[in-house]
C-alpha cells in the first residue's frame, strides 16, 4: 500500500492516526461485550475504517454526514462522549433514541449526523435535501451520505443520483463497496465493472478510491470539497474495501473464501497506516502506546458511566407524547373580507400566502413550476417565488419525498405534491418508514406536507381515482386532513404548513372545480383534529368525510323529514372522537360515509371506536356504506356502481326504520 501523504503536516498524520485507532479499539471491546451477551447487536467496520473517518476528517463539523451501521469512525470522528455511545447500544437514556431503536439507527442535530434507515435507500435523497437547503442558504457546506455496494441496487439510489445530478446539489454519494451485501456478492448485484461507472449514466463525476488507504480518502476529499464549494455539484465515489466480520456478528463469514479474507487482512487500513508512520518517524513506540492506553481507559470509564445508568422504564405517557413533534395551534382569524372562489382556487391561495409566510418552504412536484401542475393550482408561482422554491422535479416520489425530508432537518418546510395520490405508492417507504417515525425514534421533527389530489367520479380509471387514506391513518407519526370544502381547504391547508410534523392532505379532484365557496381573501388557520357539524338533528348521525358530505347533503335535501347530525370529519389523524362520540349518544343512530372501498378503511375504526365507547347509548348497529371492495373502474356505468353514492340512501332510511 502506498501512501502520499502531500502537503499534510506530523500533526495532521497523528491526528488521522488517532481518528482512525479509535474506532478500531472500540470494536475490538464490542467483540468481547457481545460474546458476553451486553450487547445485543453488533455491525462491525473492522477493516473499513479508512473511509468513515477519512470523510468525517474532511468535512467540518457543521456539514451533515449521514452513515450507515459500519460507520463508527464517523461518530467518533464528531467526538460524541463514548457513554452516549453506550448508553445508545445499550438501549438506555443516555443514549440518542431512548431506547427506542438501536445500534446506529439514529441522528443527532448536535453532531450533524443523520443516522441510517434499515432500508437504506431513501437516506440518499435525505442527503439531497439537505444539500439543497444548503444550496438555497448559499452557506457553501457540502454533505456526505454512505451507501453499500448491494444498496446501490435499490432504486433510491438512482432516483437521488439523478435528483442531485438535476439540481447541482454538492452531495458525496459515498459507496462503500465491501464485496458483500450480508451474503450476496457483487457479481451477484451488479454487472459493472465498477460502480462508480454508474455516474456516467446521470452526468455526475465519479472517483474510484483505495477506501482502505486513509491518506487517499483524506487527500481526495479534502480537495473535492473545495472544488464543490466552488463548483457545486454531487459526486459519485467508489470506495474499494472489504468488512473483515460478518454482515453481523450473528452472521459469520462461512460464505467468503478464505484466499479472500488472506488477501484483505494484509490490507488492514489501521495497521499498514500505523507501520507508515513508524517507517517515516512520525509515530514512536512510546507514543503508539500512550495513545492506546488513553483510548482504552476512555472506553472503560464510559462502560462504566453506561453500565451504571438505570434501566428505561416504560410509560404509556411518555411514548405517546413523542410520537409527533410538540405543536401549539395559533389560531389566526382573517379580515372579513371574503370571496366566492373554488376549492382549487383555496388551495391555490393558501400555497402562495404560506410561502409568503414562510419564506424558508420549498413546494417540490412534477410539472408543477412553469406548467403550474397538473391542475394548475401553482399556476404563475414561479413568477412569485422563482424556480428556486417552486421544483419541477424528475419522476422519482420516492427520493422527492426523503429530500423534503433532508430539508425539513436542516431548516426548511417541504411540500410535496403527488400529481395524484395514487403515485403516492412509489413513495410509500419514506413516507410511512421516515417522515412518520423521526420524532418518535430520535425527536427530530419532519416538517414535511405531501399534498394528494385524490378521489373519483371523474372516470379517471385505477390508476388515478383512488382515495387511500387509509393506507396513511393507521400509521402513528402521520396526521391526515381530508377537507371537503374551500373555506375549510384553505384554513387547515395553511395549519398543515405550519404544523412541523408530517401531514397527509388529500383533495379531492371532483370538488376542484364544482364546489364553490364564500372563503376569506386573507391568511387564516383552522386547527387540525377538529370535526365541523353541518347540520344538527336527532333522528341520525352521519359522519362522513371528502366528496361524501356533498353526497349526504345532497340526500338530506332530498329527505327534508330526516332529521340527522352530519358531521364533517376535516381531520382523520388526529380523529375527533369527543365530536363522534357527543353526536351518537345524543341520536342514537350512526352511519359512516366514505368514498374508499369498505374492509379496512376509516369506517371501520370508527365503527369500532363508537362500539367500544357508545354502546349503550346504540338503537341500532353501526353502518358503513362505502364503495365495493375491487379496484376502482374506468367506465361510467361501472365507477357509478362501484362508488356509495347510489346506495346511501336506502341505507340510511333502513337505518332510520330500523
Amino acid at each position: 500500500m502506498i501512501f502520499d501523504r502531500k502537503k499534510l503536516t506530523n500533526d495532521q498524520l497523528l491526528d488521522l492516526y488517532k481518528r482512525i485507532l479509535k474506532p478500531r479499539l472500540i470494536e475490538e471491546k464490542m467483540l468481547i461485550l457481545i460474546r458476553q451477551g451486553k450487547v445485543s447487536k453488533w455491525f462491525s467496520g473492522i477493516g473499513q475504517e479508512a473511509i468513515s473517518v477519512g470523510v468525517t476528517a474532511a468535512l467540518d463539523s457543521d456539514e451533515y454526514i449521514l452513515p450507515m451501521h459500519r460507520n463508527l469512525g464517523v461518530f467518533t470522528g464528531r467526538d460524541i462522549p463514548l457513554y452516549r455511545l453506550f448508553s445508545q447500544w445499550q438501549g438506555k437514556a443516555n443514549g440518542f433514541t431512548k431506547g427506542r431503536d438501536r445500534s446506529f439507527h439514529f441522528g443527532t442535530q448536535q453532531y450533524k449526523i443523520i443516522g441510517m434507515i434499515s432500508h437504506l435507500g431513501p437516506q440518499l435523497g435525505v442527503a439531497d435535501g439537505i444539500a439543497l437547503a444548503n444550496k438555497l442558504k448559499k452557506n457553501n457546506k457540502v454533505t456526505a451520505v454512505f451507501t453499500g455496494e448491494g444498496a446501490t441496487s435499490e432504486g433510491d439510489f438512482h432516483e437521488a443520483l439523478n435528483i442531485a445530478a438535476v439540481w447541482e446539489l454538492p452531495v458525496m454519494f459515498i459507496i462503500e463497496n465491501n464485496g458483500y451485501g450480508l451474503s450476496t456478492p457483487t457479481n451477484e448485484q451488479y454487472r459493472c465493472e465498477n460502480l462508480a461507472d454508474k455516474g456516467i449514466g446521470y452526468g455526475i463525476e465519479s472517483h474510484i478510491i483505495d477506501g482502505n488507504n486513509i491518506l487517499e480518502v483524506y487527500n481526495l476529499l479534502s480537495e473535492l470539497k473545495l472544488s464543490m464549494i466552488e463548483n457545486p455539484r454531487p459526486v459519485l465515489l467508489e470506495f474499494k474495501t472489504f468488512r473483515m466480520r460478518g454482515h453481523e456478528e450473528a452472521s459469520g463469514t462461512k460464505y467468503v473464501p478464505q484466499d479472500l479474507m488472506d488477501m484483505w487482512a494484509v490490507k488492514d487500513p489501521v495497521n499498514n497506516y500505523k507501520n507508515y508512520l513508524t517507517e517515516i518517524g512520525v509515530l514512536t513506540p512510546e507514543y503508539d502506546e500512550k495513545l492506546h492506553a488513553d483510548i482504552k481507559t476512555d472506553i472503560e470509564e464510559s462502560l462504566v458511566i453506561a453500565n451504571v445508568e438505570f434501566e428505561i422504564e416504560a410509560s404509556y405517557e411518555e411514548e405517546l407524547n413523542d410520537v409527533y413533534a410538540p405543536y401549539s395551534y395559533k389560531e389566526i382569524t382573517p379580515d372579513p373580507e371574503e370571496k366566492n372562489i373554488r376549492f382549487i382556487d383555496a388551495i391555490s391561495s393558501a400555497l402562495k400566502q404560506s410561502m409568503q409566510l414562510h419564506p424558508n418552504s420549498v413546494i417540490m412536484g412534477q410539472d408543477i413550476a412553469e406548467y403550474g401542475g397538473a391542475f394548475k393550482i401553482t399556476d404563475g408561482f414561479v413568477d412569485l417565488f422563482g424556480k428556486e422554491r417552486v421544483r419541477n422535479t424528475p419522476i422519482c416520489e420516492s427520493a422527492v419525498v426523503s429530500a423534503g425530508m433532508g430539508l425539513s432537518i436542516n431548516g426548511y418546510k417541504a411540500i410535496v405534491e403527488m400529481q395524484f395520490a395514487d403515485f403516492v405508492s412509489t413513495g410509500f417507504n419514506p413516507i410511512v418508514n421516515l417522515l412518520a417515525k423521526s420524532h418518535y425514534r430520535w425527536l427530530e421533527k419532519a416538517d414535511v406536507v405531501v399534498r394528494m389530489p385524490c378521489g373519483g367520479g371523474t372516470q379517471a380509471g385505477p390508476f388515478h381515482s383512488q382515495t387511500n387514506e387509509a393506507w396513511f391513518t393507521k400509521t402513528p407519526g402521520l396526521k391526515v386532513v381530508y377537507p371537503a370544502f374551500p373555506y375549510d381547504a384553505k384554513g387547515l391547508l395553511n395549519e398543515s404548513i405550519n404544523d412541523p410534523n408530517p401531514v397527509l392532505f388529500f383533495e379531492h379532484k371532483q370538488l376542484y372545480r364544482s364546489v364553490y365557496q364564500d372563503v376569506p381573501t386573507d391568511y387564516y388557520t383552522i386547527p387540525l383534529g377538529k370535526a365541523a357539524l353541518l347540520k344538527e338533528g336527532t333522528d341520525v348521525t352521519i359522519i362522513a368525510f371528502g366528496a361524501p358530505v356533498h353526497w349526504a347533503l345532497e340526500t338530506l335535501a332530498k329527505n327534508p323529514e330526516i332529521s340527522a347530525d352530519l358531521l364533517d370529519l376535516r381531520t382523520l389523524q388526529p380523529l375527533d372522537t369527543e365530536a363522534i362520540y357527543e353526536s351518537v349518544k345524543k341520536t342514537g343512530r350512526v352511519i359512516i360515509y366514505q368514498e374508499d372501498s369498505l374492509f379496512g378503511g376509516v369506517a371501520s375504526d370508527i365503527s369500532a371506536l363508537i362500539m367500544e365507547n357508545c354502546f349503550c347509548y346504540l338503537d341500532a348497529p353501526v353502518k358503513r356504506v362505502a364503495s365495493l371492495d375491487s379496484p376502482i373502474p374506468f367506465t361510467k356505468a361501472l365507477e357509478d356502481q362501484y362508488l356509495p353514492k347510489g346506495r346511501f340512501e336506502k341505507e340510511l332510511l333502513d337505518l332510520l326504520a330500523y
